[in-house]
């Protein structure tokens, strides 16, 4: 029973030298500033009257501190690979719209191109053909032609 009492009296010392440690720890945080603010308010004095609700909210905060800061370190890297995303598939998109807009209009200027070197072409094959065909149309044209250098000549002389 000596040994046990020995025990019993050297964890008591234990135990009061542990809560001296904690009462001058909790002395030193009432005395800071913040804290001596914060419990003059109502929370901090329903706090200060519940200790056990208090150590439920200060576990909660501390325990929450680290999943809430990694869904705000998610959230944020989400939208900035998202914007970075929508940048790069935005140039994307113009870039085939670009691409499409560059072939349309080539193809365009190809097709106009097209119709009319086939509208010279029937222009002159036609007008041959008839010139051919029919003189009088080719002589009228050269008639009319001398007429309106006549015109314009005696308009000079006057």
């Amino acid at each position: 029973m000596d040994q046990c009492s020995i025990k019993s009296k050297s964890r008591v010392a234990e135990f009061q030298q542990l809560f001296g440690s904690w009462a001058t720890l909790l002395s030193r945080l009432y005395d800071d500033p913040k804290v001596a603010q914060l419990m003059k308010t109502r929370i901090g004095q329903y706090l200060s009257s519940h200790p056990f609700f208090a150590l439920t909210v200060m576990m909660f905060g501390a325990m929450s501190a680290i999943p809430v800061g990694m869904f705000l370190s998610f959230a944020l890297v989400t939208i900035i690979m998202s914007a970075v995303g929508l940048v790069f598939f935005e140039a994307f998109l113009l870039f085939v719209g670009g691409t499409t807009l560059l072939c349309v209009l080539s193809g365009i200027a190809l097709f106009s191109v097209m119709v009319s070197f086939i509208f010279n072409a029937l222009y002159f094959t036609i007008s041959n053909i008839l010139s051919c065909y029919n003189p009088n149309l080719t002589k009228q044209h050269d008639v009319q032609e001398k007429e309106s250098e006549g015109e314009t000549s005696k308009m000079k002389e006057m």
